[in-house]
């Protein structure tokens, strides 16, 4: 599975760009189809376009079954990548999940709850700018209208993207039916850190996702000569966005969170034209919600003495993880190995967090990553500890799918 993914979206340079809704997406959408037919599941996509791959042997339907009170265990990730990004960021949590149906049926395990395993879209916003677009939409916490409307560089709307795709524009939005189905959530991920190295263990269960959010800052200016206007004459949208970096820096610091400018739009955009407008965005976290928010109030309040128009593009709060069901998979990798199993917080954001905030029984399992880079074509995982990763998770799975729900 994973040489077959190796190729989709990879540029030069080792990173890859898989966008929602492109080629290299319909392409990772086409293999995950087929990984489920080969596997005998019951493909469905619910009406935002992520993708459900269904175990059920049981009497019915999944539905049925949802009815009776047998609401399904989900495993799973996303496929698409941030641009030049990893390879296990998402795809280490689709592959493994898909993993841990062949590894049940070799031990004779036969759900006594239906099983899927999904394939979120859109859960890195590259192309939209819309973090966990596709389980946010799922669960009505962003607007179906607003999502449809954001443009992408190219100023094409997600509406007129998911048509091109081919997708039914008029049925997206919320699916409450979907989410019924759902009794619990795992989602395996690679650490996006290097807490795991530094306890030298290959699998951690997740506890919380610390509060973050997206901010735009538009900076207006006048277009003008760069080599003919006097610097007291200029009005220099440039300015503005240079101070939000280097206070980004230091307020982040100072308030031990972490805040990122990491994208750039820049009008007229000539290297000889004095900026009329620029656009930057801010990515604001850390493990203490309060510090966060005065972080941002700080940062906006020194965007606006430059003119700046302040956006709130999302906010996540303090996301904490199922307790019961996060402990229960804990004590079973633990009596599974007979070790102890770090519990951790991460500052990334996933849809296990948006599912988690909907009401959705959430969890996450972290999988060791050697150069604790994320983001970046050095973001790895080893062999081995990507075997224990489904291990661990098969474990966590049978648990679940025999048992009373969490």
């Amino acid at each position: 599975m994973w040489s077959d993914l190796e190729p989709v979206g990879r540029v030069a340079g080792g990173g890859y760009r898989r966008f929602a809704w492109t080629a290299q997406d319909h392409a990772l959408r086409e293999w995950f189809a087929q990984e489920a037919g080969r596997r005998g599941l019951d493909l469905v996509q619910d009406r935002v376009g992520n993708q459900w791959a269904w175990w059920w042997e049981g009497p019915g339907t999944v539905d049925d079954a949802a009815r009776a009170g047998r609401r399904g265990v989900v495993v799973g990730s996303h496929l698409d990548s941030v641009p030049d990004g990893g390879a296990f960021d998402g795809p280490l949590g689709v592959v493994s999940s898909l993993a841990v149906v062949d590894r049940l049926r070799e031990l004779g395990v036969r759900p006594a709850v239906p099983l899927a395993v999904t394939h979120f879209v859109d859960e890195e916003g590259a192309r939209f700018g819309i973090a966990c677009a596709g389980s946010r939409v799922l669960t009505g916490q962003l607007d179906r209208d607003r999502a449809l409307g954001v443009t992408d560089a190219d100023g094409i709307t997600m509406g007129e993207a998911l048509r091109s795709a081919g997708q039914d524009v008029g049925a997206y939005g919320p699916d409450p039916e979907a989410l019924a189905r759902v009794g619990a959530f795992v989602e395996l991920h690679v650490e996006q850190g290097r807490a795991l190295v530094d306890l030298d263990a290959p699998v951690a269960v997740a506890s919380d996702i610390w509060p973050h959010g997206r901010w735009r800052f538009d900076f207006p200016g006048e277009a003008n000569h760069a080599g003919t206007t006097r610097l007291v004459d200029r009005r220099d949208a440039m300015l503005g966005y240079a101070d939000l970096v280097l206070g980004a820096r230091h307020t982040a610091t100072r308030r031990g969170c972490v805040a990122t400018v990491g994208k750039v739009r820049v009008e007229p955009g000539g290297v000889n034209a004095i900026p009329s407008r620029v656009t930057g965005w801010l990515d604001a976290r850390g493990a203490e919600e309060d510090q966060v928010v005065a972080m941002v109030e700080e940062l906006t309040a020194r965007g606006q003495e430059h003119g700046a128009t302040v956006t709130r593009e999302s906010w996540t709060p303090t996301t904490r993880f199922d307790p019961g069901l996060s402990e229960r998979l804990r004590r079973v990798l633990e009596r599974e190995d007979e070790v102890s199993v770090p519990v951790l917080g991460t500052g990334a954001g996933h849809d296990a967090g948006i599912l988690a905030t909907a009401g959705v029984p959430s969890a996450m399992l972290f999988v060791r990553n050697p150069t604790g880079v994320s983001h970046s074509p050095a973001e790895h995982a080893e062999r081995e500890d990507c075997h224990a990763g489904v291990e661990a998770l098969a474990a966590c799975v049978a648990d679940l799918v025999a048992g009373e729900r969490p």
